[in-house]
């Protein structure tokens, strides 16, 4: 997939890096890669920026990745955009309230380039 813009929101840089790798290496050309340690800094960072993909964790300060997600999906911002949860929450409970809320996937963490590859290449393919 060629040109992709893809957000990542997640309160650890190092997380950040790992995915972005994580993405290249499903086979993403990332030509813009956009970073938000926060919701807050997300939403902020789209009402700036249009972006093709949006990967959140969901446990992060300030507000956390189901509220961003719900918040984003409220203000229409990104409305097609299709996003990704990457979290430690092992609930099904979060799984459902993330999909309930527009997530299209959900990868826990740890994870591997091959389940993001499963995940969102589908994702981006028919976003784009």
């Amino acid at each position: 997939m060629n040109g992709i813009r893809v957000l990542i929101v997640d309160d650890s840089s190092v997380m950040r890096k790992i995915v972005e790798r994580a993405l290249r290496q499903a086979g993403l050309e990332l030509t813009h890669v956009f970073e938000a340690s926060s919701g807050v800094e997300g939403l902020e960072l789209l009402r700036a920026e249009r972006v093709d993909l949006i990967v959140s964790d969901i446990n992060m300060p300030n507000m956390d990745g189901l509220t961003f997600l719900k918040q984003l999906r409220t203000e229409d911002l990104a409305a097609e955009v299709p996003v990704v949860m990457i979290t430690t929450e092992s609930s099904e409970d979060h799984v459902r309230e993330a999909l309930a809320s527009g997530a299209q996937g959900y990868i826990r963490k740890p994870f591997t380039a091959d389940q993001v590859k499963e995940r969102v290449l589908p994702l981006v393919e028919a976003a784009v």
